[in-house]
């Protein structure tokens, strides 16, 4: 078995997009996934499965939300080994900064840094990005709600063809946390 957390993106966050986290559980258990959880309000399930790829999980995971809540909502589904990757391969002080200060963009596929070679980076300082594997690690000081970089970041044209969703420190280490074996 292995253990994975899904990463749902753009629910419960004042939209349309309601998704009930008791639901949500339901319709895991409902796949066959095991020991199902979640994790605040905002889209992030913990489960077991014992076959089945990040993907393609992923892809079922979507289908089922459809289904059940009638509109489309984009899925990551990552293993704990990566989770903790990403955790570990911060390139900010994550141990002296405040969990608001530091946020992890996770995305579908690998970025090469060409994507955001027009950002320039000297002009949104003291915010900073750095790019990991399928992740952005953005440093925004005075929080994601008030950074001028997360808004660059987050144009289409930079994100185009690519699943992206953000989630702060704390929900990473906890999601890092959770899927723990």
């Amino acid at each position: 078995m292995t253990t994975y957390a899904a990463l749902l993106r753009g629910i419960n966050v004042g939209g349309s997009k309601k998704v009930p986290m008791a639901e949500l559980r339901m319709l895991l258990e409902g796949l066959g996934l095991g020991e199902v959880s979640t994790y605040l309000q905002s889209g992030n399930a913990v489960f077991t499965a014992d076959s089945g790829d990040e993907d393609s999980l992923a892809a079922d995971i979507t289908a089922a939300v459809e289904k059940r809540f009638g509109f489309t909502v984009d899925v990551l589904v990552r293993d704990h080994t990566y989770l903790q990757a990403v955790l570990e391969g911060c390139p900010f002080p994550a141990a002296e900064l405040q969990p608001k200060q530091l946020h992890i963009t996770y995305f579908s596929a690998q970025v090469a840094p060409e994507r955001f070679a027009s950002i320039d980076q000297q002009a949104f300082l003291p915010e900073e990005f750095r790019l990991g594997d399928r992740c952005l690690y953005l440093y925004a000081p005075d929080g994601l709600g008030r950074s001028k970089l997360a808004e660059a970041l987050s144009k289409p044209r930079l994100v185009k063809g690519l699943i992206a969703t953000t989630r702060n420190w704390n929900t990473v280490v906890k999601l890092a946390e959770l899927t723990r074996s």
